[in-house]
């Protein structure tokens, strides 16, 4: 009951925003002049229909009362998306109206996953592949496995951002995820092999073109296994169980990125309030997340980023804490999953320096810093500025 009131009031909270949203009506759907105003060139798959929706000036008289500042930031939201490596306008006076004409430089979308990485107990890989502009509308197709712990994982996932011209979208996906998960009881580290296995259902709301609400259900089951291979002796805990679980998440993005090829500049903002619903003991385990990324680039090779990201949770006194403390999540050098808790405040520092270029290839030397603190489960929140819970690495 507590979950579905949090809900109905973040709801009410964001009405005024959509309310806003409605009057700029005419960032999301192209009007009936704009095929005749504004022209592209050098389309190869995407669609115009899909281009047009990322434009502020559509027809003659809002591209006439624009100034080329104005007209900038649309180009600039252009070349954020995944279809376009690079665009530039040029303005052309016909009969006393100005026409646009966007040349645009598509970039190949149907790309190749290959990612790999290794900490102590833990060399992993992925591969598969991302279709990120799918028939030219700009919907996503994602599919992938990954050895993690050596075990099985994938996932498969559809995202249609924007259902034709309306501001409504929707996402689908089917995962599995399998580790080799620690839990910490007071007697020591257990070590299980973990399962989740799932299915989801996102639906998207645009409230303008760089802010979105999303709305997500995922019914998921989990399995524990203990391993063969444990620190202690007679290691508490069963020895296996399964949980059906089902969670809620309703999530507000702000994306103000700009991207210049692999360059990024502006921020983006992300916060989320979640509640899972366990199907075993009727309980409802709630989490509250926010994060902040930021990206300058005060030299033509040097990228320099910053990552601020706070969360909190219901602080049962479990093993079963949601926020892990692991290199490959969030604080690189600290280890494989070494702790959990049930509130976290990281901090993430990077530099990045190119060192090879050609065309859209590119190395780049990296310098980093990482921090973080959390609240064990059952602490108090004023273990977040306790000594003994902070962490940092350094590293290149």
């Amino acid at each position: 009951m507590i979950s579905h009131l949090v809900k109905i009031l973040i709801f009410i909270y964001i009405i005024p925003f959509l309310s806003t949203a409605q009057n700029n009506a005419d960032l999301l759907s192209p009007s009936h002049e704009a095929s005749d105003a504004v022209r592209f060139e050098g389309l190869v798959k995407t669609k115009a229909s899909f281009l047009h929706r990322y434009l502020n000036a559509q027809n003659y008289a809002s591209i006439h009362s624009r100034t080329d500042q104005e007209i900038q930031n649309d180009l600039n939201l252009l070349k954020n998306l995944p279809s376009v490596a690079n665009a530039y306008f040029l303005k052309d006076t016909i009969e006393d109206h100005v026409k646009l004409i966007y040349y645009i430089e598509e970039r190949k979308t149907a790309l190749p996953i290959l990612n790999f990485g290794g900490i102590r107990d833990n060399i992993w890989f992925s591969i598969g592949l991302i279709e990120n502009n799918l028939r030219g509308n700009g919907d996503q197709l994602l599919a992938f496995y990954q050895n993690n712990d050596q075990r099985h994982s994938g996932q498969v996932y559809f995202k249609r951002p924007r259902i034709g011209n309306s501001k409504w979208g929707y996402s689908l996906s089917l995962h599995k995820w399998s580790s080799l998960e620690p839990l910490f009881f007071p007697e020591g580290r257990v070590s299980y092999l973990f399962d989740n296995n799932g299915i989801g259902v996102s639906i998207l709301r645009s409230m303008t073109i760089r802010k979105m609400v999303e709305l997500r259900g995922t019914f998921f089951r989990e399995s524990y296994l203990k391993a063969d291979n444990q620190e202690l002796q007679n290691p508490p805990g069963p020895n296996d169980f399964q949980i059906n679980k089902y969670l809620n998440d309703i999530s507000y993005i702000d994306n103000g990125l700009n991207y210049d090829f692999f360059y990024l500049k502006g921020y983006e903002f992300k916060t989320s309030v979640q509640n899972v619903y366990n199907f075993l003991d009727k309980s409802i385990f709630n989490t509250f997340q926010l994060q902040t990324k930021v990206f300058i680039r005060p030299l033509q090779k040097l990228n320099l980023a910053a990552r601020v990201k706070w969360a909190i949770s219901t602080n049962n006194d479990s093993p079963f804490a949601p926020f892990v403390v692991d290199s490959h999540v969030n604080i690189r050098g600290v280890g494989n999953r070494i702790d959990r808790g049930t509130a976290q405040a990281v901090l993430n520092l990077e530099a990045r320096y190119s060192i090879f270029r050609r065309k859209n290839m590119a190395s780049q030397f990296v310098v980093f810093s990482d921090s973080g603190t959390w609240r064990n489960p059952g602490g108090d929140l004023k273990q977040l500025f306790e000594r003994e819970q902070f962490r940092q690495f350094v590293g290149v």
